[in-house]
């Protein structure tokens, strides 16, 4: 496609080499170019997509439970510690 828009290959030679119609060639190319504009238009920021935005999410909630279970491990180390510590022999 991006060749097309270069002008290195004509539409028709693109819809052959993917056999697709012209049309659908020429379609693909206006929807990049509008997406292009859009975005331009917006200063070039896009709002992030839902996708995007569901794996922050789930990136802010892997961290938390990362931090919750580098806690637990601490707490876990430092019963074990007292428990493990060599035991002294009266005399």
């Amino acid at each position: 496609m991006l060749s097309v828009l270069a002008g290195e290959v004509t539409i028709a030679e693109a819809a052959r080499r993917n056999k697709v119609s012209e049309t659908s060639v020429g379609k693909w190319k206006q929807q990049f170019l509008e997406a292009g504009r859009a975005g331009l238009a917006a200063g070039g920021s896009s709002r992030p997509s839902s996708r995007e935005e569901s794996l922050a999410a789930e990136v802010e909630e892997l961290k938390t439970a990362l931090g919750e279970a580098h806690v637990e491990l601490r707490v876990w180390k430092k019963s074990a510690e007292g428990r493990l510590a060599p035991m002294r022999t009266i005399r």
